[in-house]
This record gives structure tokens, sequence and C-alpha cells, in this order.
């Protein structure tokens, strides 16, 4: 055997090695990326079911002619922004996250708001349509929630795939970024009081 030849085995052995390796980041990267981002339209698709809900619980209360106005335009208003504010899932980062939560949290806040105060109205109350509705948006809630935990569990992965070493030179060679968690919304860590007023 010739004494170049070594060499060039070598070399081509190592070339053979790194594109091998190179390989397997990037296609597991980008797996662990597509199933992150299907998460997150689960997450979409299940918001999107809220929405849907909110719109028709609206429709049912608008019929109730002397509701508080005031309380049903919040929701108008809340559910238009939350619908407004999307997320294009290549770039699922913290500040998008963060955004798209505010805007989930305010309509949540004044669907709330909407809900203490059909308390006051019997007949709303007594409406089968309004109490289908309402029981559909407590399982969309709960949805709502198994998809944002699925969402972070699919986020894990492929983090953590892009952040150990040695894969983490490639990740940056690649441009593959981290993405972002779902978080809790700003003040979930506290309990909400709750005040009962017996008075009346």
């Amino acid at each position: 055997m010739k004494k170049w030849l070594v060499p060039v085995i070598i070399i081509a052995l190592i070339v053979i090695g790194i594109y091998s390796w190179g390989k397997k980041f990037n296609n597991t990267a980008v797996e662990l990326r597509e199933t992150a981002t299907r998460s997150w339209g689960d997450v979409e698709s299940s918001y999107q079911r809220r929405n849907d809900l909110i719109g028709n619980l609206v429709k049912t209360v608008q019929g109730a002619a002397d509701f508080e106005r005031t309380t049903l335009k919040e929701v108008i208003e809340a559910r238009a922004k939350a619908t407004a504010t999307t997320i294009d899932p290549t770039h699922l980062t913290a500040e998008n996250m963060a955004q798209f939560q505010e805007a989930q949290s305010g309509l949540s806040g004044a669907l709330s708001r909407l809900l203490v105060s059909v308390e006051r109205y019997p007949e709303l109350k007594a409406n089968q349509n309004f109490l289908e509705l309402q029981s559909q948006l407590e399982g969309t809630e709960n949805r709502i929630n198994v998809a944002r935990d699925r969402f972070n569990q699919a986020v894990e992965p492929y983090n953590k795939h892009i952040k150990v070493f040695p894969n983490s030179v490639l990740a940056g060679l690649f441009n593959f970024e981290d993405m972002s968690y779902y978080k809790a919304d700003a003040g979930s860590e506290k309990a909400k009081e709750v005040e009962f007023d017996f008075k009346k």
C-alpha cells in the first residue's frame, strides 16, 4: 500500500464521520421541531374552539335585553384581540409567546366577569343553549390546558437536542434556535381571593 493512501483514507473516514454526525443532528432536530410545531397547532386549535364557543355564548347572552352591555362589550373586544394575536410556529420566541398569552389572559378575564354577572339573570341561567355552551367552554378550557402541557413536553426534547455539546455547535451553524415554553399567566401563582356577599 502506498504511504500517501493511508492519510487519504483517514481523512475520508473523518469527513464521512462528520457528515454522518451533521446529517443525524439535522434530521433529528427537524423532526423534534416539527413535533413541537404540530403541538403548537393543537394549542391554537383549542383556543380557536374557545373563541368560537365564546362567539355563540355572546349571541345567546345578547338575547337577554337588560344584560350588562359593558361586560358584554369587554368580552367582544377581548375576543377580537385574542383572535387577532397569532404566532408563526417557526418563530416561537419568548416575546411572541408573552404577547399571545397576554391576549388569551385578557379574554379569560373578560369571560370570567361575564359568567359571574350571568348569576344575576335567572332566565339566562335556565336557558338550555347557554348551559350547553357554558359546559362546552369548561371542557375546552381543560383541552387548552392539556394542549399547552403537551406543547411544553414536545419543546423539551428539541431544546435539549440543540443545546447539548457538541450539538450546540451544529445548531448554531444550521440556525436551530431554542423554542419558548408556554408559561403560566402572570399572577397565576397567587390564589385568587374569593368574597361572598350574603347580605343580598
